[in-house]
């Protein structure tokens, strides 16, 4: 699925890896950004996808997911991928 979105906030991809359910945030920053995607994806922007999430999960059929992650993919000079790019106890 894609572009998820609720009052929350914006979900750029939902996605299944397995079992786990994969909330992905996609940015993209031009040739001579201050900084990359990944360092972009700040306090504030986390806890947005965090509660995009949430209300997304909350609409769920229970047990759909056995756990869930949220990955940055950057978009850019070069194109990096972090998995597990931040978890709910880092931000909360």
């Amino acid at each position: 699925m894609r572009n998820y979105r609720t009052r929350q906030g914006e979900i750029d991809l939902i996605m299944r890896d397995g079992q786990t359910l994969v909330f992905v945030e996609v940015r993209h920053r031009g040739h001579g950004s201050f900084a990359d995607g990944i360092d972009s994806v700040d306090i504030f922007k986390q806890r947005k996808l965090a509660a995009a999430a949430q209300h997304y999960l909350a609409k769920q059929v229970p047990g759909q997911a056995d756990a869930c992650r949220f990955d940055v993919v950057s978009l850019g000079q070069r194109i990096e991928w972090v998995q597990d790019a931040f978890t709910l106890d880092q931000i909360y």
